[in-house]
């Protein structure tokens, strides 16, 4: 059996990496329809060997849709996932715009994927999933395995994000000044703060009133919501001249004794996690390499002996994938294989 597919946004980065996974996840797609605004309606994109034009979001009927995976923004999510839910589809959205609403499950397939069968079997459901922030995604996969051997007390994470997750001009940016300053033109800063070629700048969403970043506090909010919320979490966000794959240093602290070895064996275990931790040069992973892949890596695992029971890890993921588009589908994909599609939408 196969469902009808639409994909919000699909001209955008996260859109493509949608059309490219499910085509190459095999995903039992009847028929998909490709959805932008009004001004990029009749853009080709592609999907397998299939070149499909996008049709205008304003007018499309979702009536028999199955699923609705949307990036296009807090603005247009907010605007349409609610409509398109009552509906009856099913809405994965890859904003923020619902993340922190009680009524709302935040998913990560690997994590907490038990989430969705209290969800489905709402009368009241809002039929709305939404994915995390690209940080937290890949954050909650190699922190939940460790969660469960040694219960983690606080963490505190310094993140190194990829200018992809400030979407096409940020990566057309980092591109522009990067060439610029080989034949000595100025840099200009238009989407970031200041110089991105060459820099790092520790600086990623607006400043809160407390100094935290938004997008600080969203690796807060969301690791409370999905792993525990009585883990203390502190972030630092900063955003560094790469084009695709964020980074981590996570210190963490648990209440139980675990060793470095104990954690590699639990990691090893854990789905959607490679171990590459060999304490030699290369030894490690780095986004270059995780760019187009689908895993979580975790390497750098050690002793942290400013604290009793602690831990240091380095956390690598392509953030266009697993950080969005992958796990989008990947709970698409879990819906399907708990068999909680066959229930009928509210």
């Amino acid at each position: 059996m196969g469902y009808k597919v639409a994909i919000v946004g699909a001209t955008g980065n996260v859109g493509r990496e949608m059309l490219e996974i499910l085509a190459e996840r095999n995903f039992p797609v009847d028929e998909l329809v490709p959805l932008a605004s009004s001004r990029s309606v009749g853009r080709e994109v592609s999907f397998g060997d299939k070149i499909l034009k996008c049709k205008n979001l304003e007018d499309f009927d979702f009536t028999g849709t199955d699923f609705v995976l949307m990036s296009a923004g807090g603005d247009i999510s907010k605007q349409w996932a609610p409509k398109i839910g009552a509906s009856g589809a099913m809405v994965i959205d890859n904003s923020s715009a619902f993340r922190y609403h009680e009524d709302v499950p935040l998913i990560v397939p690997e994590v907490n994927a038990h989430v969705l069968d209290a969800y489905m079997a709402k009368n009241d459901r809002k039929n709305i999933i939404a994915n995390p922030n690209c940080s937290t995604a890949q954050l909650v996969v190699a922190l939940k395995p460790l969660h469960d051997l040694a219960k983690l007390k606080r963490i505190v994470v310094s993140t190194y994000q990829s200018v992809s997750g400030g979407g096409k001009d940020a990566m057309d940016e980092l591109w522009n000044q990067t060439k610029g300053i080989f034949v000595n033109d100025a840099p200009t800063a238009k989407k970031f703060t200041k110089q991105i070629a060459f820099n790092v700048i520790p600086h990623i969403d607006v400043f809160m009133e407390d100094g935290y970043t938004k997008e600080e506090w969203k690796v807060l909010a969301e690791t409370k919501k999905m792993l525990d919320p009585k883990i203390k979490v502190t972030c630092t966000a900063v955003r560094v001249p790469v084009f695709v794959g964020h980074s981590e240093a996570v210190n963490m602290e648990f209440e139980n004794p675990i060793s470095p070895d104990e954690a590699r064996d639990a990691l090893r275990d854990a789905p959607g996690i490679v171990v590459l931790d060999k304490r030699e040069n290369g030894g490690y992973m780095t986004p270059v390499e995780a760019k187009g892949e689908d895993a979580t890596y975790v390497s750098r695992i050690r002793e942290d002996v400013t604290v009793e029971n602690g831990l240091v890890m380095w956390v690598v993921s392509d953030n266009l994938r697993k950080g969005a588009a992958l796990n989008t589908i990947q709970i698409a994909e879990t819906l399907i294989e708990r068999g909680l599609m066959n229930k009928k939408a509210a």
